[in-house]
């Protein structure tokens, strides 16, 4: 299928790896020049020449903290402050115990996972407003649905975003811009790594059994790929997703039971 989005330009964030490089080589597939974002410079610099070199696409890397107005800055700089597609995406805050957090723990996940996001789209949904085009995904996490735990720095600040987008998406639509969230259940990158690494530590089991024990709590019985996840980003970005706005949309292999 044709996404209709060739020579578009887009911000993808946190795209050195995992999810943020899915939605990055899907986009780059479909034509899209892309500024590509994440906070380790060679990592990042590998990337882009990978999917410069695979797409034929231009991809300017952009190492930054995206959860500092410093980074936005740089970002911003290098789109030289337009961007007709904007995919927000920022690695989670640390698992633990509601008690084991602080007021600075709270805000800097805020800060990351939340106004980082808010600020990106306060400075570039302007101009698809203006240009009468634009699609924005968030990608936030299945937690938003169905909270865990474990991740409630996680849970606080993904949910504070959804509720912002709520209103803002119903808001921009009638200038033709696009906003929907992204919801991943565990997919195979190393965010997930972690997570089974800390439970298999916990349990005193091996991080493999961690990852079957968890896997065989997923009706697919997999974990996701960075590569399905991006595809679906992908096409909220096309000029197929027009009528999607203001949406949650899971991508867990069936593992949140939620009928509505």
């Amino acid at each position: 299928m044709d996404l209709g989005i060739r020579e578009k330009k887009g911000l993808v964030c946190a795209a050195s790896r995992g999810l943020g490089r899915g939605c990055a080589e899907a986009l780059a597939a479909a034509g899209v020049d892309l500024v590509i974002n994440a906070r380790g410079a060679d990592a990042l610099r590998a990337t882009a020449d990978e999917i410069a070199a695979k797409y034929g696409v231009k991809v300017t890397p952009v190492a930054a903290d995206i959860a500092t107005e410093r980074g936005r800055g740089a970002v911003l700089d290098a789109l030289e402050g337009q961007a007709d597609i904007l995919v927000n995406n920022a690695g989670g805050p640390p698992p633990g115990k509601w008690t084991d957090w602080d007021r600075d723990d709270f805000i800097a996940a805020i800060d990351a996972n939340m106004l980082a996001a808010i600020a990106l789209m306060q400075a570039l949904v302007p101009g698809m407003m203006e240009r009468g085009w634009g699609r924005v995904v968030n990608i936030t996490s299945q937690s938003v649905r169905m909270p865990i735990a474990i991740l409630g720095l996680s849970n606080a600040a993904r949910a504070g975003l959804t509720g912002f987008v709520a209103g803002m998406s119903r808001q921009v639509a009638p200038h033709g811009v696009v906003v929907n969230n992204l919801l991943p259940g565990i997919h195979a990158t190393a965010r997930a790594d972690s997570l089974d690494s800390g439970v298999a530590k916990a349990e005193g089991i091996t991080v493999d059994e961690a990852r079957r024990r968890r896997e065989q709590t997923i009706p697919t019985h997999s974990y996701g790929r960075p590569e399905d996840f991006g595809a679906t980003c992908a096409f909220l970005c096309s000029q197929h997703a027009r009528f999607i706005v203001g949406q949650n949309i899971l991508l867990d292999g069936g593992a949140s039971n939620i009928s509505i």
